[in-house]
Protein backbone atom coordinates (compact mmCIF):
# COMPACT_ATOMS: atom_id res chain seq x y z
CA UNK A 1 0.00 0.00 0.00
CA UNK A 2 0.80 3.43 -0.54
CA UNK A 3 1.40 6.48 1.41
CA UNK A 4 -1.92 7.90 2.57
CA UNK A 5 -2.96 11.57 2.47
CA UNK A 6 -5.40 12.69 4.74
CA UNK A 7 -7.59 14.99 3.43
CA UNK A 8 -9.58 17.48 5.73
CA UNK A 9 -13.49 18.95 4.89
CA UNK A 10 -16.47 19.99 6.31
CA UNK A 11 -18.63 17.28 6.47
CA UNK A 12 -21.61 18.91 4.17
CA UNK A 13 -22.53 17.13 1.44
CA UNK A 14 -20.95 19.45 -0.66
CA UNK A 15 -17.66 20.16 1.10
CA UNK A 16 -17.62 16.17 0.71
CA UNK A 17 -18.03 16.38 -2.69
CA UNK A 18 -15.30 18.62 -3.59
CA UNK A 19 -12.72 16.90 -1.34
CA UNK A 20 -13.36 13.80 -3.21
CA UNK A 21 -13.09 15.89 -6.79
CA UNK A 22 -9.21 17.14 -5.29
CA UNK A 23 -8.56 13.25 -4.19
CA UNK A 24 -9.44 11.67 -7.52
CA UNK A 25 -7.05 14.50 -8.81
CA UNK A 26 -4.17 13.95 -6.48
CA UNK A 27 -4.69 9.66 -7.46
CA UNK A 28 -4.58 10.63 -10.72
CA UNK A 29 -1.55 12.81 -10.91
CA UNK A 30 0.56 10.37 -7.92
CA UNK A 31 -1.19 6.73 -8.58
CA UNK A 32 1.24 5.33 -5.98
CA UNK A 33 -0.99 7.42 -3.28
CA UNK A 34 -4.07 6.21 -1.29
CA UNK A 35 -6.11 9.11 0.08
CA UNK A 36 -8.56 8.91 2.94
CA UNK A 37 -11.46 11.71 3.75
CA UNK A 38 -11.72 13.16 7.57
CA UNK A 39 -14.20 15.21 7.53
CA UNK A 40 -15.30 17.56 10.26
CA UNK A 41 -18.00 19.92 11.28
CA UNK A 42 -16.97 23.32 11.93
CA UNK A 43 -17.99 26.15 14.26
CA UNK A 44 -19.70 28.15 11.18
CA UNK A 45 -21.67 24.65 10.10
CA UNK A 46 -23.23 24.43 14.18
CA UNK A 47 -24.21 28.29 14.84
CA UNK A 48 -27.21 28.75 12.13
CA UNK A 49 -28.92 31.38 13.59
CA UNK A 50 -27.22 34.27 13.66
CA UNK A 51 -25.18 36.30 10.80
CA UNK A 52 -21.74 35.32 10.20
CA UNK A 53 -20.80 38.99 11.04
CA UNK A 54 -21.99 38.57 14.58
CA UNK A 55 -20.60 34.98 15.28
CA UNK A 56 -16.38 35.70 14.17
CA UNK A 57 -16.64 35.68 10.45
CA UNK A 58 -15.35 33.00 7.47
CA UNK A 59 -12.97 31.65 9.70
CA UNK A 60 -15.19 30.17 11.56
CA UNK A 61 -15.18 27.70 8.50
CA UNK A 62 -11.87 26.68 8.78
CA UNK A 63 -10.75 26.89 12.46
CA UNK A 64 -11.45 23.17 13.25
CA UNK A 65 -9.71 22.32 9.93
CA UNK A 66 -6.56 24.19 10.65
CA UNK A 67 -6.00 22.64 14.29
CA UNK A 68 -6.04 19.81 12.54
CA UNK A 69 -3.65 20.30 10.29
CA UNK A 70 -1.32 22.14 12.80
CA UNK A 71 -1.81 18.47 15.07
CA UNK A 72 -1.00 16.76 12.12
CA UNK A 73 -4.25 14.66 12.05
CA UNK A 74 -4.68 15.62 8.55
CA UNK A 75 -1.70 15.95 5.35
CA UNK A 76 -4.05 18.62 3.56
CA UNK A 77 -7.60 20.81 4.22
CA UNK A 78 -9.78 21.62 1.13
CA UNK A 79 -11.90 24.62 1.05
CA UNK A 80 -14.06 27.05 -0.87
CA UNK A 81 -11.46 29.30 -1.44
CA UNK A 82 -14.41 32.30 -0.82
CA UNK A 83 -15.21 30.78 2.59
CA UNK A 84 -11.23 31.61 3.88
CA UNK A 85 -10.11 34.52 5.18
CA UNK A 86 -8.13 36.52 3.18
CA UNK A 87 -5.27 36.51 5.94
CA UNK A 88 -4.61 32.94 5.09
CA UNK A 89 -0.96 31.50 5.13
CA UNK A 90 1.65 32.12 7.48
CA UNK A 91 1.67 28.44 8.94
CA UNK A 92 -0.66 27.17 6.88
CA UNK A 93 -0.39 28.65 3.49
CA UNK A 94 -3.03 27.20 0.46
CA UNK A 95 -0.74 25.12 -1.68
CA UNK A 96 -2.96 24.44 -5.02
CA UNK A 97 -6.10 25.99 -6.93
CA UNK A 98 -8.40 23.75 -8.15
CA UNK A 99 -9.49 24.49 -11.64
CA UNK A 100 -12.37 26.83 -11.64
CA UNK A 101 -15.60 26.41 -12.14
CA UNK A 102 -18.63 28.55 -13.16
CA UNK A 103 -18.18 31.22 -10.36
CA UNK A 104 -21.51 33.37 -10.70
CA UNK A 105 -24.03 33.59 -8.55
CA UNK A 106 -27.48 31.62 -9.23
CA UNK A 107 -30.76 32.93 -8.61
CA UNK A 108 -32.91 29.45 -7.12
CA UNK A 109 -36.64 30.45 -7.04
CA UNK A 110 -38.94 28.45 -5.11
CA UNK A 111 -40.88 26.17 -7.01
CA UNK A 112 -44.93 26.24 -7.61
CA UNK A 113 -46.76 24.60 -4.96
CA UNK A 114 -49.20 22.05 -5.42
CA UNK A 115 -53.06 22.55 -5.30
CA UNK A 116 -53.34 26.47 -6.50
CA UNK A 117 -54.16 27.85 -9.61
CA UNK A 118 -51.57 29.22 -10.60
CA UNK A 119 -49.38 26.03 -9.29
CA UNK A 120 -51.62 23.84 -11.34
CA UNK A 121 -51.20 25.52 -14.69
CA UNK A 122 -47.63 25.62 -14.39
CA UNK A 123 -47.13 22.05 -13.70
CA UNK A 124 -49.61 21.08 -16.42
CA UNK A 125 -47.03 22.79 -18.71
CA UNK A 126 -44.32 21.40 -17.34
CA UNK A 127 -45.60 17.99 -17.68
CA UNK A 128 -46.12 18.94 -21.14
CA UNK A 129 -42.40 19.70 -21.76
CA UNK A 130 -41.29 16.45 -19.98
CA UNK A 131 -38.13 18.41 -18.51
CA UNK A 132 -36.98 19.20 -15.19
CA UNK A 133 -34.93 21.98 -16.35
CA UNK A 134 -38.35 23.67 -17.97
CA UNK A 135 -40.11 23.70 -14.57
CA UNK A 136 -37.69 25.64 -12.99
CA UNK A 137 -37.46 27.87 -16.12
CA UNK A 138 -41.56 28.72 -15.66
CA UNK A 139 -40.77 28.99 -12.06
CA UNK A 140 -38.27 31.82 -13.02
CA UNK A 141 -40.55 33.62 -15.06
CA UNK A 142 -43.14 34.13 -12.56
CA UNK A 143 -40.55 35.36 -10.40
CA UNK A 144 -41.43 39.43 -10.85
CA UNK A 145 -39.27 40.55 -8.35
CA UNK A 146 -41.55 41.26 -5.58
CA UNK A 147 -41.42 38.73 -3.41
CA UNK A 148 -38.57 37.45 -0.56
CA UNK A 149 -35.63 36.89 -1.32
CA UNK A 150 -33.18 35.15 1.25
CA UNK A 151 -29.68 35.65 1.54
CA UNK A 152 -27.79 36.66 4.31
CA UNK A 153 -24.51 38.27 2.55
CA UNK A 154 -24.05 41.81 2.40
CA UNK A 155 -22.67 41.38 -1.12
CA UNK A 156 -25.04 39.85 -2.71
CA UNK A 157 -27.88 42.09 -0.93
CA UNK A 158 -26.94 44.96 -1.99
CA UNK A 159 -26.46 44.41 -5.59
CA UNK A 160 -30.28 42.68 -5.49
CA UNK A 161 -31.59 45.50 -4.70
CA UNK A 162 -30.30 47.09 -7.49
CA UNK A 163 -31.92 44.29 -10.02
CA UNK A 164 -34.97 43.88 -7.54
CA UNK A 165 -35.96 47.10 -6.44
CA UNK A 166 -39.46 46.04 -4.89
CA UNK A 167 -37.89 42.92 -3.36
CA UNK A 168 -37.58 42.25 0.61
CA UNK A 169 -34.89 40.25 2.15
CA UNK A 170 -34.57 37.95 4.94
CA UNK A 171 -31.58 36.04 6.11
CA UNK A 172 -30.76 32.66 5.60
CA UNK A 173 -28.25 30.18 6.09
CA UNK A 174 -26.81 26.91 5.56
CA UNK A 175 -25.61 24.27 3.57
CA UNK A 176 -26.94 24.09 0.31
CA UNK A 177 -29.61 21.07 1.14
CA UNK A 178 -30.82 23.32 4.25
CA UNK A 179 -31.28 26.39 2.12
CA UNK A 180 -33.24 24.90 -0.14
CA UNK A 181 -35.21 23.00 2.29
CA UNK A 182 -35.72 26.61 3.98
CA UNK A 183 -36.81 27.95 0.63
CA UNK A 184 -39.79 25.79 0.17
CA UNK A 185 -40.94 25.54 3.84
CA UNK A 186 -40.24 28.90 5.32
CA UNK A 187 -41.76 31.25 2.91
CA UNK A 188 -39.18 32.72 0.92
CA UNK A 189 -39.53 33.24 -2.88
CA UNK A 190 -35.96 33.03 -4.17
CA UNK A 191 -32.49 32.54 -2.71
CA UNK A 192 -28.95 32.90 -4.41
CA UNK A 193 -26.35 29.94 -4.18
CA UNK A 194 -23.42 30.08 -5.70
CA UNK A 195 -23.47 28.54 -9.41
CA UNK A 196 -20.24 26.26 -8.67
CA UNK A 197 -21.64 24.36 -5.85
CA UNK A 198 -24.70 23.36 -7.44
CA UNK A 199 -23.08 22.31 -10.74
CA UNK A 200 -20.19 20.37 -8.49
CA UNK A 201 -23.77 18.54 -7.00
CA UNK A 202 -25.05 17.65 -10.10
CA UNK A 203 -27.86 20.17 -9.19
CA UNK A 204 -27.91 22.66 -12.34
CA UNK A 205 -31.72 22.03 -12.81
CA UNK A 206 -32.68 24.26 -9.64
CA UNK A 207 -31.24 27.43 -11.40
CA UNK A 208 -33.65 29.97 -12.41
CA UNK A 209 -30.98 32.77 -13.19
CA UNK A 210 -27.20 33.14 -13.70
CA UNK A 211 -26.39 36.67 -12.97
CA UNK A 212 -23.49 37.73 -14.77
CA UNK A 213 -20.00 39.15 -13.54
CA UNK A 214 -20.82 42.88 -14.68
CA UNK A 215 -24.37 42.48 -12.81
CA UNK A 216 -23.36 41.04 -9.41
CA UNK A 217 -19.55 40.35 -8.61
CA UNK A 218 -18.94 37.38 -7.44
CA UNK A 219 -17.42 36.88 -3.55
CA UNK A 220 -13.25 36.76 -4.56
CA UNK A 221 -12.40 33.15 -4.86
CA UNK A 222 -15.61 31.97 -5.87
CA UNK A 223 -15.79 28.68 -8.38
CA UNK A 224 -11.91 27.55 -6.70
CA UNK A 225 -10.94 24.97 -4.29
CA UNK A 226 -8.30 26.06 -2.50
CA UNK A 227 -5.93 22.76 -1.03
CA UNK A 228 -4.57 24.32 2.49
CA UNK A 229 -0.89 22.15 4.22
CA UNK A 230 1.46 23.02 7.00
CA UNK A 231 4.37 25.62 5.86
CA UNK A 232 6.95 23.15 7.09
CA UNK A 233 6.27 19.91 4.79
CA UNK A 234 6.96 18.47 1.15
CA UNK A 235 4.06 18.98 -1.11
CA UNK A 236 5.70 18.82 -4.40
CA UNK A 237 3.24 16.01 -5.07
CA UNK A 238 0.99 18.94 -5.52
CA UNK A 239 2.44 21.17 -7.83
CA UNK A 240 0.79 19.07 -10.98
CA UNK A 241 -2.76 19.69 -10.03
CA UNK A 242 -2.46 23.44 -9.15
CA UNK A 243 -3.87 25.69 -11.73
CA UNK A 244 -1.59 28.51 -12.99
CA UNK A 245 -5.16 30.05 -14.70
CA UNK A 246 -6.79 30.21 -10.98
CA UNK A 247 -4.09 31.11 -8.73
CA UNK A 248 -3.56 34.43 -10.70
CA UNK A 249 -6.90 35.36 -10.65
CA UNK A 250 -7.42 34.28 -7.10
CA UNK A 251 -4.43 36.27 -6.17
CA UNK A 252 -5.42 39.45 -7.84
CA UNK A 253 -9.13 39.45 -6.22
CA UNK A 254 -7.86 38.41 -2.42
CA UNK A 255 -5.64 41.59 -3.28
CA UNK A 256 -8.28 43.69 -4.20
CA UNK A 257 -10.02 42.24 -1.14
CA UNK A 258 -7.60 43.07 1.25
CA UNK A 259 -5.82 46.06 0.30
CA UNK A 260 -9.37 47.27 0.81
CA UNK A 261 -9.82 46.25 4.07
CA UNK A 262 -12.59 43.69 3.79
CA UNK A 263 -13.13 40.38 5.09
CA UNK A 264 -15.97 38.16 5.76
CA UNK A 265 -19.06 39.79 6.03
CA UNK A 266 -17.62 43.03 3.65
CA UNK A 267 -19.56 43.66 0.48
CA UNK A 268 -16.28 44.19 -1.24
CA UNK A 269 -16.18 41.83 -4.20
CA UNK A 270 -14.20 41.12 -7.06
CA UNK A 271 -13.96 38.44 -10.32
CA UNK A 272 -10.95 38.22 -12.70
CA UNK A 273 -10.39 36.48 -15.56
CA UNK A 274 -7.33 35.42 -17.54
CA UNK A 275 -7.10 36.00 -21.43
CA UNK A 276 -3.90 34.63 -22.40
CA UNK A 277 -0.89 36.85 -21.31
CA UNK A 278 -4.10 39.59 -20.33
CA UNK A 279 -6.03 39.53 -16.75
CA UNK A 280 -9.02 41.13 -16.31
CA UNK A 281 -10.45 42.46 -13.36
CA UNK A 282 -13.66 43.57 -11.65
CA UNK A 283 -14.00 45.24 -8.44
CA UNK A 284 -16.99 46.27 -6.03
CA UNK A 285 -16.50 49.14 -3.88
CA UNK A 286 -19.00 49.86 -0.72
CA UNK A 287 -19.74 53.06 0.61
CA UNK A 288 -20.55 52.79 4.44
CA UNK A 289 -21.74 56.66 4.44
CA UNK A 290 -24.04 56.67 1.71
CA UNK A 291 -24.91 52.62 1.44
CA UNK A 292 -24.31 52.97 -2.47
CA UNK A 293 -21.63 50.70 -4.29
CA UNK A 294 -19.99 50.64 -7.64
CA UNK A 295 -17.94 48.76 -9.47
CA UNK A 296 -15.18 49.52 -11.80
CA UNK A 297 -12.25 47.14 -14.55
CA UNK A 298 -8.99 47.16 -14.58
CA UNK A 299 -6.78 44.98 -17.14
CA UNK A 300 -2.99 44.32 -16.81
CA UNK A 301 0.08 41.82 -17.47
CA UNK A 302 -1.21 38.39 -15.65
CA UNK A 303 2.24 38.48 -13.89
CA UNK A 304 0.89 41.52 -12.28
CA UNK A 305 -2.15 39.63 -10.60
CA UNK A 306 -1.36 41.39 -6.92
CA UNK A 307 -0.19 44.65 -7.99
CA UNK A 308 -3.62 44.73 -10.90
CA UNK A 309 -5.64 43.92 -7.38
CA UNK A 310 -3.91 46.38 -5.40
CA UNK A 311 -4.36 49.33 -7.89
CA UNK A 312 -7.59 48.91 -8.66
CA UNK A 313 -8.54 49.02 -5.14
CA UNK A 314 -6.65 52.22 -4.53
CA UNK A 315 -7.90 53.73 -7.71
CA UNK A 316 -11.58 53.00 -6.23
CA UNK A 317 -11.04 54.14 -3.00
CA UNK A 318 -9.76 57.20 -4.33
CA UNK A 319 -12.74 57.83 -6.49
CA UNK A 320 -15.21 56.70 -3.10
CA UNK A 321 -13.29 58.97 -1.08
Amino acid sequence: MGRVIRIGSRESRLAVVQAELVAREIKRRNPQFETELVTMKTTGDRILDRGLEKIGGKGLFVRELDQALLDGRIDIAVHSLKDMPMEAGGDLPILAYSRREDARDALVCRPRGEGTEEGNRGNARDEASGTEDEKYKLAASGFDGEGVIGTSSRRRKIQLQRLYPGAMFRGIRGNVQTRLQKLAEEGYDATVLAAAGLLRLGMESVISRVFEVEEMVPAAGQGILAVQGRASGNYEWLLPINSRESERAALAERQFVATLGGGCTSPVAAHAKVRGNELWLIGLYFEDKSGEYFTDIMTGDVGQARQIGEMLAERMRRRGG
